[in-house]
């Protein structure tokens, strides 16, 4: 409130227009569709959208995590909303569902990596070709982390991999690939790039059948590979139209006496003639930890002049000076910021490269004073590609403190620092037991920059924050809670203030800080950023208030009252959530209690004391007071505070700086008072 209306063009980064429909889309789902008879989801008015957008409108559902067999079913329309390059990666879709709604479309790519719900690969096969167009439009397809279930199609006799004539790029990584299954995949006459990584395959022998047109070959981590170096070199030697070879390794998961066979394949690779892999611009041994410095050297001297990309990370050699005199060749390793941002561009899916990748940024990062936005965009992504390790997210987070620390997060772009704190509540939510991954978001969290101005999930976070408040004890921490919670809380709209209060535990957790500070008669910023919290939780919220006074709340604010008589700042802020409950009239004979009363009373009447103190204490004595009838106690009480009422309303009047801090109702009570004081009609005024 008050803000300039133009603050708010510096404070969120333009959105294309595009962009901003199919998050409204996204929003509105509910309301723009109607419900078939199988529960699925129609959109009510269906125009023909531009084919990309029926694309982006998918991916955007799928990346928020709403496409689920209910909602897929708005691309059941398959003449208004064209597909031809869906994604439903990470998404809960059953077989029955893509059948309905993916399978009708003649895609060109299909990204259904890691898809819950029971579809398997059998499934997208056998779906994508009982559509005709499908069998020769689809060229790229991604089936990572998704079981083959290859049992059931050769049970009932259904095509192949090989059906899809088409397919010029295939990702069977995470799978349970067999080499049956890749003889039949080596058949597709126009297969350019496969990927087989950490799967079961133990020979690859067929790769022979596609020797001319394969260009790109990954086969990471291939634990069950089980060839002679010498037949393993014979294989990889025909491979004539290979330009990309990622033969790398799971650094974590081999030990000294695992891969001698495939590390003695890389080690005579590197050595060997040009002529063998000719056509090789990019080659990633990343995690081959028994390669010598001596084998890089040689390679690089045979093919340095059209070497593109060099894969080290994990090997202990990202450091050889020969690296620095290329160029134009890009490394992953942890030599530098350029060599570790390469990793993380590059193994997004690869936990194991990742983990390495950001111990090293965060060492990198210690000390940065600089914005690094697009470091940072590589960190969240990497979270989102790992929700479920605790490993990368522990050093993620650490990283994301180091690049939004001290004044570096002001010149970040707001819908990064939006989705990169997003990122972190839902780190938040999947680790709520790991100490170190809550402070490290905590940490980050407790910017004051961001809590102001970058927008985001504001009430999941303080619900967040509080439940992590109320299992730990520690002080520092304890401190760090509270002040984000004092921020955030000032910042919800009633209606989530009132769903927050409706748990009287955030009202106990608060009130525990404040005896706990308050019992060992300290003001630090621990008890001030308490008081803060449950001054802002009751504003104008009758069920805070509630919660207050059965959690005993008056009796401990009138002790911190009398044991903080020379404190202002705390006094302000007691006196300023009693006058939120004094504002509610059902809440005002709770406050009937004469010590109570006198005790406001006097700091209401003493001159000496900081104006927004005598401020709130008028306030309090005003709402009370202008309800006789309600007044419970000695009249003499309430005639002494009508009076003082009246005394300080003249002062109002001749104060402007007073006036000021009083709210309408508040001036309409003194002025009342001042004018029966000197015997006034409302006609004269």
């Amino acid at each position: 409130p008050g803000r300039p209306q133009t603050h708010l063009y510096m404070i969120f980064s333009p959105c294309a227009l595009s962009d901003l429909c199919l998050a409204q889309v996204c929003h509105s789902l509910d309301a723009l569709c109607c419900l078939r008879v199988d529960g699925s989801m129609s959109l009510i008015h269906s125009p023909i959208l531009p084919q990309e957008m029926a694309d982006q409108l998918l991916h955007r559902m799928a990346s928020q995590g709403i496409i689920n067999d209910r909602s897929v079913g708005i691309f059941r329309s398959s003449k208004e909303l064209r597909l031809r390059r869906a994604s439903i990666r990470r998404c809960s879709v059953s077989d029955q569902a893509f059948q309905l709604a993916i399978c009708p479309h003649q895609l060109m790519e299909l990204d259904a990596s890691w898809v819950s719900g029971g579809l398997t690969g059998a499934d997208v096969i056998s779906g994508l070709a009982s559509n005709p167009a499908c069998r020769s439009s689809l060229q790229r397809l991604s089936l990572n982390g998704l079981r083959l279930g290859w049992e059931s199609l050769e049970k009932v006799g259904v095509v192949h991999f090989s059906s899809l004539q088409g397919l010029r790029m295939l990702n069977l990584a995470n799978t349970d690939l067999s080499d049956a299954v890749l003889e039949d995949i080596c058949t597709l006459p126009h297969l350019e790039s496969l990927d087989i990584s950490c799967s079961a395959v133990s020979n690859v022998n067929a790769l022979l059948e596609c020797k001319n047109t394969l260009k790109s070959l990954t086969a990471h981590r291939l634990g069950q590979l089980d060839m002679s170096p010498a037949r393993l070199l014979f294989v990889f030697n025909q491979l004539h139209a290979l330009r990309h070879l990622d033969f790398s390794e799971d650094h974590f998961s081999v030990d000294d006496s695992d891969g001698k066979d495939a590390d003695e394949t890389v080690r005579q690779l590197l050595e060997g003639s040009p002529q063998m892999l000719p056509s090789l611009v990019s080659l990633d041994i990343s995690g081959r930890k028994k390669i010598s410095e001596a084998s890089i050297r040689a390679f690089l001297k045979s093919r340095s002049d059209h070497l593109t990309f060099l894969g080290l990370l994990a090997t202990g050699l990202s450091s050889c000076d020969v690296l620095s005199s290329l160029n134009n060749l890009k490394v992953t390793g942890e030599a530098d910021e350029n060599q570790v941002c390469e990793a993380l561009k590059r193994y997004r899916d690869r936990e194991c490269f990742i983990r390495e990748a950001l111990v090293h940024l965060y060492n990198l990062t210690t000390d940065t004073d600089k914005p690094k936005p697009d470091m940072l965009k590589l960190v969240v992504q990497s979270m989102q590609s790992h929700p479920a390790s605790l490993h990368v997210h522990l050093v993620a987070t650490a990283c994301v403190f180091n690049l939004t620390n001290q004044d570096v997060s002001q010149a970040l772009p707001v819908s990064l620092l939006t989705s990169t704190i997003m990122q972190l509540l839902d780190a938040m939510i999947a680790f709520p037991h790991h100490q170190q991954v809550q402070k490290n978001c905590l940490l980050t969290l407790c910017s004051d920059y961001i809590l102001q101005d970058v927008p985001f999930d504001k009430y999941l976070a303080t619900v967040l924050v509080i439940n992590w408040l109320s299992r730990h004890e520690d002080p520092t921490l304890q401190r760090m809670a509270v002040a984000i919670i004092s921020i955030l809380v000032a910042k919800l709209s009633r209606e989530e203030t009132t769903q927050l209060s409706k748990d009287i535990n955030i009202m106990k957790q608060l009130l525990a800080i404040v005896q706990q500070r308050a019992m060992i008669g300290v003001a630090d910023s621990t008890l001030k950023f308490a008081l803060s919290a449950l001054w802002n939780l009751t504003d104008e919220v009758p069920a805070a208030a509630r919660n207050f006074i059965q959690c005993r709340g008056l009796e401990l604010y009138e002790e911190v009252l009398e044991s903080y008589y020379t404190e202002p700042s705390i006094q302000q802020k007691v006196l300023g959530l009693l006058n939120n409950i004094a504002e509610e009239e059902e809440f005002q004979a709770d406050l009937m209690e004469e010590d109570l009363l006198e005790h406001v009373l006097h700091l209401l009447q003493d001159s000496h004391l900081d104006v927004g103190v005598r401020y709130f204490a008028g306030g309090i004595l005003a709402h009370i007071a202008s309800r006789s009838e309600a007044w419970t106690l000695d009249q003499e009480l309430l005639r002494t505070i009508e009076k003082q009422l009246v005394s300080v309303g003249k002062d109002t009047f001749k104060c402007r700086k007073m006036l000021f801090f009083f709210s309408l109702s508040e001036r309409v009570f003194f002025f009342l008072f001042f004018l029966l004081n000197n015997k006034l009609s409302f006609k004269q005024t």
